[in-house]
């Protein structure tokens, strides 16, 4: 069977999107069962680069598609949900076989925010395809209700663990310091986190958190210089996968105060690096973050986010069980081996 995934490049674009793409492309065993290609429908760059490359990603596709059985589509909110429904409309006119696979954090707000017409395309479009893969129960049961999808499974990202295993850190280092990777922004509950290290640092000057992230780098550093925090938070920007690496092993944990998510790379990243977990109750992390390996707090409440902070740093023998615990669960559920057994299973039952 040829498999054609389309989505961010792996290459030039950043995010949990292109993450999963480069792992199925470079997954040994899942090319061994499928002929797979992927097509890289977007990139980085400014507004004018990115239409430009999009059109012209849409215009070669039309000349290729016909060598291939079975398209893998990611899609995100916005814009990303409009340029992926006219491949997939194109397809299905066609006859071919399609999987829908959405990772967009703010998917039901994008889609309760359409007009009806627009509403009834998205769920037309949905319901077209051969398959829709959401990432989480809760997710799916969304899709379920609201679009009455009969279509449509549960599949959590995966990860690969082996190559976060040597951030992990001895008992009890660096419990004063945590790590935010991700698009810095509201939506990531930056500010939320910046908040969040004012109020802490009277009581623990030596409280230290690290963003890592592309996004509102220049607005968040401002907030810190006028905060004077420069001393307990440093803006790192974008990291690549070695730089990502060095941080994780700089903290005991890895904290995320979203307001949207699915189900975050970070998380898990955090996870196979035996890092505790701080997250929001959002999206896919309350089915991942439980009371053995994480805190949950709601979203927007920084006050709980001090707390679960302070929790962290002054408790290094639960730190130390929650680090065990990640590591265990982290194979146990959401390893890459684990979502591409299931995926392959779903080319099958599609194509």
């Amino acid at each position: 069977m040829k498999v054609l995934v389309i989505g961010p490049s792996p290459e030039k674009s950043k995010g949990g999107m292109a993450t999963v793409i480069k792992d199925i492309r470079d997954d040994k065993q899942l090319n061994k069962q499928f002929d797979i290609e992927i097509y890289e429908s977007y990139i980085d760059g400014n507004k004018f680069e990115r239409a430009v490359y999009m059109i012209i990603a849409f215009l070669n596709f039309k000349k290729i598609y016909s060598l291939y059985d079975l398209f893998h589509i990611h899609v995100a909110s916005y814009g990303s949900a409009f340029r992926k429904a006219k491949y997939i409309s194109f397809l299905k006119k066609r006859g071919k076989k399609v999987i829908l696979h959405i990772h967009g954090a703010a998917f039901m707000d994008f889609y309760n925010n359409l007009s009806d017409s627009k509403k009834d395309y998205i769920v037309d479009i949905l319901n077209s395809c051969d398959l829709v893969i959401a990432l989480s129960d809760e997710w799916k049961n969304k899709f379920k209700k609201h679009f009455k999808l009969r279509n449509c499974i549960s599949l959590p990202n995966g990860i690969s663990t082996a190559d976060f295993r040597c951030a992990v850190t001895e008992k009890g280092e660096h419990t004063n310091a945590f790590l935010l990777l991700g698009r810095i922004g509201k939506r990531k509950g930056a500010y939320d986190l910046v908040n969040a290290v004012e109020m802490l640092a009277p009581k623990y000057p030596d409280v230290k958190l690290y963003i890592a992230g592309d996004g509102e780098i220049e607005k968040i550093n401002d907030k810190i210089i006028k905060k004077k925090l420069q001393r307990n938070i440093k803006v790192v920007g974008w990291v690549d996968f070695a730089g990502k690496i060095e941080l994780l092993k700089k903290v005991a944990t890895v904290v995320l105060p979203s307001y949207n998510e699915g189900l975050p790379m970070s998380i898990l990243e955090g996870m196979a690096a035996g890092k505790a977990i701080i997250s929001s109750s959002v999206g896919a992390l309350p089915e991942v973050v439980k009371e053995e390996n994480g805190i949950i707090i709601e979203p927007g409440n920084v006050n709980a986010l001090v707390s679960a902070m302070e929790i962290c740093m002054t408790n290094p023998m639960l730190i130390s069980d929650m680090s065990l615990a990640n590591l265990q669960k982290i194979e146990e559920s959401f390893s890459v081996q684990k979502m591409h057994k299931i995926l392959a299973e779903c080319y099958i039952q599609a194509g």
